[in-house]
């Protein structure tokens, strides 16, 4: 279990610093704001959504390593997505949090971000994880999770 300890532990790590993702769109097309009272995340959400494709994300704000970490590595994975590939992954990582598990093929969907599994067993990080897949499915229009 080290192993995929030590894998979680480097990602976060890495991906809370990263940057990439990390800037102002020049022309989002919708802007979306999270916060987490409980801990003190914050995120604005900015896509640029075209003909039914997230054609390009960013995010601000400031948070724990958990909570910008979980941002940057959804916004790699659901740029270029399609809107309704973007709700699945959003579904997914969810389900995936809150339950602690998923199959191996929806584990495999969700790419890096499968890595963030055992936030699953540390209840007062599960909301910091979440943080930015909620405020994508404010942001696509919905609030609740579509129907598996």
């Amino acid at each position: 279990m080290s192993g995929l300890s030590d894998i979680y532990t480097e990602l976060v790590a890495e991906e809370s610093r990263n940057t990439e993702h990390r800037r102002h769109l020049s022309a989002p097309t919708c802007c979306e704001h999270g916060h987490n009272p409980s801990c003190g995340d914050d995120i604005t959400l900015e896509l640029e959504v075209r003909e039914g494709r997230v054609e390009d994300a960013s995010f601000t704000g400031s948070g724990c390593a958990i909570s910008q970490a979980s941002a940057s590595i959804m916004i790699g994975l659901v740029k270029g997505q399609t809107v309704e590939k973007a709700r699945r992954l959003a579904a997914l990582f969810q389900r995936m949090i809150r339950e602690g598990t998923l199959a191996e093929e929806e584990l495999e969907e969700l790419e890096e971000a499968a890595a963030l599994q055992s936030i699953s067993r540390m209840p007062a990080r599960v909301k910091c994880a979440l943080l930015s897949w909620r405020t994508l499915d404010a942001a696509l229009g919905r609030d609740a999770a579509p129907k598996q």
